[in-house]
Protein backbone atom coordinates (compact mmCIF):
# COMPACT_ATOMS: atom_id res chain seq x y z
CA UNK A 1 0.00 0.00 0.00
CA UNK A 2 2.81 2.60 0.89
CA UNK A 3 4.21 2.04 -2.33
CA UNK A 4 0.55 2.66 -4.23
CA UNK A 5 0.82 5.84 -1.88
CA UNK A 6 4.11 6.61 -4.05
CA UNK A 7 2.99 5.79 -7.59
CA UNK A 8 -0.19 7.90 -6.54
CA UNK A 9 1.72 10.85 -5.55
CA UNK A 10 4.39 10.81 -8.21
CA UNK A 11 1.50 10.22 -11.48
CA UNK A 12 -0.34 13.22 -9.30
CA UNK A 13 2.84 15.63 -9.23
CA UNK A 14 3.47 14.51 -12.95
CA UNK A 15 -0.02 15.85 -13.81
CA UNK A 16 -0.09 18.76 -11.98
CA UNK A 17 3.12 19.85 -13.67
CA UNK A 18 1.01 18.81 -17.15
CA UNK A 19 -1.53 21.40 -16.01
CA UNK A 20 0.89 23.99 -15.85
CA UNK A 21 2.66 23.43 -19.25
CA UNK A 22 -0.82 22.94 -20.75
CA UNK A 23 -1.84 26.64 -19.48
CA UNK A 24 1.05 28.09 -20.56
CA UNK A 25 0.78 26.77 -24.16
CA UNK A 26 -2.88 27.84 -24.28
CA UNK A 27 -1.75 31.33 -23.37
CA UNK A 28 1.20 31.29 -25.90
CA UNK A 29 -1.49 29.88 -28.75
CA UNK A 30 -3.70 33.51 -27.92
CA UNK A 31 -1.27 35.50 -27.90
CA UNK A 32 -0.23 34.52 -31.35
CA UNK A 33 -3.59 34.29 -32.57
CA UNK A 34 -3.98 38.11 -31.69
CA UNK A 35 -0.38 39.26 -33.05
CA UNK A 36 -0.21 40.45 -36.26
CA UNK A 37 0.53 38.49 -39.17
CA UNK A 38 4.68 37.93 -40.43
CA UNK A 39 6.08 36.79 -43.55
CA UNK A 40 6.40 33.09 -42.91
CA UNK A 41 10.13 31.40 -41.86
CA UNK A 42 12.31 31.23 -44.39
CA UNK A 43 14.80 28.24 -45.42
CA UNK A 44 17.57 29.80 -42.83
CA UNK A 45 14.83 29.09 -40.20
CA UNK A 46 13.63 25.89 -40.94
CA UNK A 47 15.68 23.71 -38.71
CA UNK A 48 14.67 25.40 -35.77
CA UNK A 49 11.04 25.91 -35.72
CA UNK A 50 8.80 23.98 -33.29
CA UNK A 51 5.71 23.38 -32.39
CA UNK A 52 6.60 25.10 -28.81
CA UNK A 53 7.36 28.21 -30.03
CA UNK A 54 6.08 28.69 -33.78
CA UNK A 55 2.32 26.82 -33.87
CA UNK A 56 -0.62 28.82 -34.88
CA UNK A 57 1.70 32.30 -35.52
CA UNK A 58 0.46 34.28 -37.92
CA UNK A 59 1.43 34.68 -41.00
CA UNK A 60 1.34 36.10 -44.97
CA UNK A 61 2.41 34.10 -47.75
CA UNK A 62 2.60 35.29 -51.42
CA UNK A 63 2.98 33.07 -54.42
CA UNK A 64 0.84 30.68 -56.91
CA UNK A 65 -0.57 27.76 -56.09
CA UNK A 66 0.25 24.47 -57.99
CA UNK A 67 -3.31 23.12 -58.45
CA UNK A 68 -2.07 20.42 -60.19
CA UNK A 69 -0.21 18.80 -57.59
CA UNK A 70 -2.81 18.99 -54.69
CA UNK A 71 -3.40 16.45 -52.22
CA UNK A 72 -7.16 15.98 -50.49
CA UNK A 73 -6.46 14.92 -46.96
CA UNK A 74 -9.71 13.01 -44.85
CA UNK A 75 -11.25 15.84 -42.40
CA UNK A 76 -14.24 15.79 -40.02
CA UNK A 77 -14.97 19.73 -39.11
CA UNK A 78 -17.93 21.73 -37.86
CA UNK A 79 -19.51 21.39 -41.87
CA UNK A 80 -19.45 17.55 -41.87
CA UNK A 81 -16.56 15.15 -42.96
CA UNK A 82 -15.12 15.55 -46.70
CA UNK A 83 -11.29 16.60 -47.13
CA UNK A 84 -8.97 19.39 -46.81
CA UNK A 85 -7.37 20.90 -49.84
CA UNK A 86 -3.40 21.26 -49.51
CA UNK A 87 -2.16 22.89 -52.27
CA UNK A 88 2.06 23.93 -52.88
CA UNK A 89 2.24 27.79 -53.03
CA UNK A 90 5.35 28.61 -55.27
CA UNK A 91 6.66 31.29 -53.64
CA UNK A 92 8.91 33.87 -56.00
CA UNK A 93 11.88 32.68 -53.91
CA UNK A 94 11.75 29.50 -55.44
CA UNK A 95 10.29 27.95 -52.20
CA UNK A 96 7.43 26.19 -51.44
CA UNK A 97 4.87 25.79 -48.80
CA UNK A 98 2.26 23.63 -48.40
CA UNK A 99 -1.35 25.41 -47.57
CA UNK A 100 -4.09 23.75 -46.40
CA UNK A 101 -7.10 26.27 -48.38
CA UNK A 102 -9.20 24.72 -46.66
CA UNK A 103 -12.39 21.84 -46.51
CA UNK A 104 -14.61 20.84 -49.53
CA UNK A 105 -17.13 17.99 -48.84
CA UNK A 106 -17.24 14.18 -49.94
CA UNK A 107 -19.67 15.34 -53.26
CA UNK A 108 -16.89 17.40 -53.85
CA UNK A 109 -13.64 16.21 -54.21
CA UNK A 110 -12.87 15.72 -58.22
CA UNK A 111 -11.48 18.82 -58.44
CA UNK A 112 -13.08 19.42 -62.02
CA UNK A 113 -16.07 19.83 -59.74
CA UNK A 114 -14.78 23.27 -58.20
CA UNK A 115 -12.46 24.58 -60.81
CA UNK A 116 -13.84 28.10 -60.20
CA UNK A 117 -11.83 28.22 -57.07
CA UNK A 118 -8.55 27.71 -58.93
CA UNK A 119 -7.66 30.97 -58.62
CA UNK A 120 -5.00 31.25 -61.21
CA UNK A 121 -1.22 33.52 -60.64
CA UNK A 122 0.38 35.17 -57.44
CA UNK A 123 -2.03 35.54 -54.55
CA UNK A 124 -1.65 36.49 -50.94
CA UNK A 125 -2.44 33.33 -47.87
CA UNK A 126 -3.25 34.69 -44.98
CA UNK A 127 -3.05 32.22 -42.08
CA UNK A 128 -1.76 30.10 -39.25
CA UNK A 129 1.47 28.02 -39.54
CA UNK A 130 0.59 24.59 -38.43
CA UNK A 131 3.04 21.76 -37.89
CA UNK A 132 3.67 18.55 -39.90
CA UNK A 133 1.63 15.40 -39.20
CA UNK A 134 3.99 12.73 -39.54
CA UNK A 135 2.61 8.80 -40.63
CA UNK A 136 -1.11 9.41 -40.33
CA UNK A 137 -4.17 9.77 -38.48
CA UNK A 138 -5.05 7.33 -35.52
CA UNK A 139 -5.75 3.87 -36.73
CA UNK A 140 -5.38 5.20 -40.24
CA UNK A 141 -1.65 5.40 -42.26
CA UNK A 142 -1.08 7.76 -44.67
CA UNK A 143 -1.03 6.04 -48.39
CA UNK A 144 1.28 8.09 -50.71
CA UNK A 145 1.14 5.18 -53.58
CA UNK A 146 -2.71 5.35 -53.70
CA UNK A 147 -3.22 8.90 -52.98
CA UNK A 148 -4.40 8.37 -49.58
CA UNK A 149 -3.97 10.83 -46.81
CA UNK A 150 -5.40 11.17 -43.18
CA UNK A 151 -2.94 13.69 -42.01
CA UNK A 152 -1.18 16.47 -43.21
CA UNK A 153 2.28 15.17 -43.64
CA UNK A 154 4.46 17.66 -45.43
CA UNK A 155 7.61 15.34 -46.16
CA UNK A 156 5.49 12.46 -47.23
CA UNK A 157 3.18 14.62 -49.64
CA UNK A 158 6.61 16.70 -50.78
CA UNK A 159 8.09 13.02 -51.72
CA UNK A 160 4.68 11.96 -53.75
CA UNK A 161 4.34 15.24 -55.40
CA UNK A 162 7.99 15.77 -56.87
CA UNK A 163 7.81 19.06 -54.83
CA UNK A 164 11.61 20.38 -54.05
CA UNK A 165 12.94 23.29 -51.49
CA UNK A 166 9.63 22.98 -49.20
CA UNK A 167 8.96 24.32 -46.01
CA UNK A 168 8.80 21.89 -43.26
CA UNK A 169 5.30 23.27 -42.22
CA UNK A 170 2.44 23.70 -43.87
CA UNK A 171 -0.21 26.77 -43.69
CA UNK A 172 -3.77 26.68 -42.49
CA UNK A 173 -5.58 29.28 -44.70
CA UNK A 174 -7.90 31.75 -42.95
CA UNK A 175 -8.60 34.18 -45.95
CA UNK A 176 -7.15 33.41 -49.90
CA UNK A 177 -8.68 34.47 -52.79
CA UNK A 178 -11.48 32.10 -53.67
CA UNK A 179 -13.59 32.48 -57.27
CA UNK A 180 -15.86 29.55 -56.35
CA UNK A 181 -17.56 28.79 -52.69
CA UNK A 182 -15.14 26.07 -52.28
CA UNK A 183 -12.67 25.12 -50.28
CA UNK A 184 -13.63 27.04 -47.45
CA UNK A 185 -10.73 28.10 -45.34
CA UNK A 186 -11.19 29.65 -41.66
CA UNK A 187 -12.12 26.55 -39.79
CA UNK A 188 -8.58 26.05 -37.45
CA UNK A 189 -9.61 24.87 -34.30
CA UNK A 190 -7.24 26.20 -32.08
CA UNK A 191 -8.23 25.06 -28.57
CA UNK A 192 -6.25 22.35 -26.26
CA UNK A 193 -7.96 20.02 -24.14
CA UNK A 194 -7.11 20.44 -20.30
CA UNK A 195 -8.43 17.37 -18.00
CA UNK A 196 -5.09 17.48 -16.48
CA UNK A 197 -6.41 19.50 -12.52
CA UNK A 198 -9.18 16.09 -12.73
CA UNK A 199 -6.22 13.75 -13.44
CA UNK A 200 -4.16 15.08 -10.48
CA UNK A 201 -7.10 15.09 -7.92
CA UNK A 202 -7.74 11.46 -9.20
CA UNK A 203 -4.25 10.73 -8.38
CA UNK A 204 -4.26 12.24 -5.21
CA UNK A 205 -7.58 10.74 -4.17
CA UNK A 206 -5.90 7.28 -4.42
CA UNK A 207 -3.07 8.13 -2.89
CA UNK A 208 -5.06 9.96 0.00
CA UNK A 209 -7.20 6.57 0.17
CA UNK A 210 -4.17 3.88 0.02
CA UNK A 211 -2.58 6.06 2.97
CA UNK A 212 -5.49 5.41 4.63
CA UNK A 213 -5.60 1.75 4.51
CA UNK A 214 -2.09 1.32 4.68
CA UNK A 215 -2.41 3.22 8.41
CA UNK A 216 -5.99 1.04 9.11
CA UNK A 217 -3.53 -2.59 8.69
CA UNK A 218 -0.59 -1.00 10.40
CA UNK A 219 -3.28 -0.24 13.58
CA UNK A 220 -4.47 -3.46 13.01
CA UNK A 221 -0.82 -5.44 13.37
CA UNK A 222 0.01 -3.30 16.45
CA UNK A 223 -2.97 -3.83 18.07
Amino acid sequence: MLVLVAVFLSLGTWQVQRLFWKLDLIERVDARLHTDPVPPPGPTDWAGITAEKDEYRRVIAIGAFLHDKEVLVQAVTALGAGFWVVTPLQRPDGTTILINRGFVPEDRRDRASRTDGDVPGAVEISGLLRITEPNGAFLRTNAPQNDRWYSRDVAAITAAKGLANVAPYFIDAQSTPNAGDLPVGGLTVAQFRNSHLIYAITWYFLAAMSAAAAYAVLRRRIG
